[in-house]
């Protein structure tokens, strides 16, 4: 009868783990009317980063279910040092990696990635280039070795190569066309893109030859492009099996108590924040005074009370993720422009600032995502804090790529966008608020040479006192400005159902998203 009984056991336990769970497809909901853009390189949006990074590989990575820098392990690098002075580091790339066209994928290509992202050619874009510009050479001596060569030392250089959206090219690809990743996806990870129906969905496959044996563990994925108000109905009726973004406290008492225990919520900080962005180039935006009145009429304390209980945000914070090493303390922020803890008292000195300004009955379109959560909550919060010091502004939603292109050209006066990294990393937080010419993530379109200096000296500190005390320098200099400035940050909430295994949620959306290790239980 033991004998039985154990073999019972083991065949369930053999059968409940992800090399023995039945392999069939995942069916995401994303929230979104399409993806935007097929190149990771210039991805900046949740479904642009989230079908990409199942299809591609990088240099290193942060460990699944990991966030914070001390985890970066390899991905196409199976190991890598640095000389003694941090300033060359030499990366071993792995043998008998493939892209999905069968083509192997050798230090050439990583190479070429790279150089492509630090010094794009004529007519692509690298939005994300201020963050390799300490890279002064990058050569390929063998097939399996990169040596990376940088001007000064640089704390967070893995950090960076670490992102989620550095994917790695073909260079053959890229020789004959530099824009074909903007045309073509063709990457080197667990999945192989099949189809991309607008509007509709996005298909991939499992790639068979993919380096890390066994994995992964899913026959497929299918993505499904539905309105972000339509998540919680399509879990409900079964149409998909999870949404990796989030969903809102309201929205989870709907789904647990409809579905019991047929629905697993999991709940994280995130590393994500509304930004209130102005256009420098636009009067009456040019003028410091108005941008910080707009910025000090809003109750930030007030506004975290409120929406918190019915959209997907809830800390008060700046440029940095609150609670973090570097971020800035409550009781820091609320000396500062617009994090004042006594709304009336903020109103009567945005007015007066107004007044100084010259400005009367201002009236301005605020552009926003035709997202639900949190954007048309944040967005109604905000219009009517300003109505309070007189000030009225017209909610203009666009669909995201519409929203993303219209504040990219500059096409906006007030404009309200999210900016989320896959870390607690300051470098990436902070590098939207530097110059327009220095960094193409600023929408703003600003000069700020204080701003760019602080960061120059913040990415130069190499003690932790010195990064602290540059870090709360800079953050002050970015709110002081108002050139673009946070609202509130986000809180997380994703649901899926209980089949769904190996998947662990993180304060990011972009990290742990290459579905490698995920199995369906059932």
């Amino acid at each position: 009868m033991k004998k039985i009984v154990f073999a019972i056991v083991c065949a369930t336990l053999m059968f409940a783990s992800p090399a023995f769970a039945q392999k069939r497809s995942l069916v995401v909901g994303m929230g979104s009317a399409d993806a935007g853009k097929l190149d990771p390189h210039i991805a900046s949006t949740t479904p642009d980063k989230g079908l990409l990074s199942w299809m591609f590989n990088g240099l290193v990575r942060v460990r699944p279910g990991r966030i914070s820098p001390e985890f970066i392990e390899p991905d196409l690098a199976e190991s890598w040092t640095s000389n003694p002075a941090g300033t060359e580091w030499t990366f071993k790339i792995r043998s008998g990696v493939l892209f999905h066209d069968g083509s192997p994928l050798t230090s050439r290509d990583v190479k070429a990635t790279f150089d492509r992202l630090r010094a794009p050619p004529k007519g692509v874009i690298s939005i994300r280039q201020a963050l390799f510009s300490d890279i002064v050479s990058i050569d390929a001596p063998d097939a399996t070795t990169v040596v990376m060569k940088l001007k000064a030392v640089d704390p967070s250089f893995l950090s960076t190569l670490a992102l989620p959206y550095n994917c790695v090219y073909s260079a053959d690809k890229l020789a004959q066309d530099p824009e074909f990743p903007s045309k073509t996806v063709m990457g080197s990870g667990p999945f192989v893109f099949v189809e991309h129906q607008a509007g509709a969905h996005w298909l991939g496959k499992r790639f068979d030859k993919y380096f890390d044996k066994g994995k992964p563990y899913l026959d497929g994925f299918r993505a499904v492009f539905i309105k972000s108000s339509a998540v919680v109905t399509a879990l409900q009726g079964g149409q998909i099996q999870a949404e990796f973004r989030s969903i809102s406290p309201g929205e989870r008492t709907q789904l647990e108590a409809a579905l019991k225990d047929r629905i697993v919520v999991q709940e994280a900080p995130w590393v994500c924040k509304v930004d209130l962005i102005f256009n420098t180039e636009a009067a009456p935006f040019d003028k410091p005074k108005v941008r910080q009145a707009l910025s000090m009429a809003i109750d930030r304390w007030g506004g975290s009370n409120a929406l918190s209980k019915i959209t997907i945000v809830k800390p008060v914070g700046g440029p940095l993720l609150p609670g973090s090493t570097l971020a800035l303390t409550d009781n820091e922020l609320a000396g500062l422009t617009g994090f004042g803890r006594d709304p009336e008292k903020a109103r009567a000195e945005a007015k007066k600032l107004l007044a100084e300004a010259g400005v009367t009955d201002l009236k301005f379109k605020l552009i926003n995502r035709s997202v639900n959560h949190p954007f048309t909550p944040v967005g109604v919060y905000v219009i009517d804090q300003w109505r309070r010091i007189g000030v009225t502004a017209e909610h203009q939603q666009l669909e995201v790529s519409l929203q993303k292109s219209t504040i990219a050209n500059g096409q906006f006066q007030v404009a309200l966008d999210a900016f989320c990294a896959d870390s607690d990393d300051a470098k990436p937080l902070l590098v939207t608020y530097l110059s327009k010419a220095r960094s193409p993530r600023n929408m703003a379109r600003n000069k700020s040479p204080e701003i760019d200096a602080l960061y120059d000296k913040f990415n130069a500190a190499l003690t932790e006192a010195d990064q602290k005390k540059i870090a709360a320098d800079l953050q002050r200099a970015i709110i002081t400005e108002t050139n673009s400035v946070p609202v509130i940050w986000y809180s997380r909430l994703v649901a899926h159902v209980p089949q769904m295994k190996g998947w662990k949620i993180l304060p990011t959306h972009f990290a742990n998203q290459d579905l490698a290790d995920v199995w369906l239980d059932q």
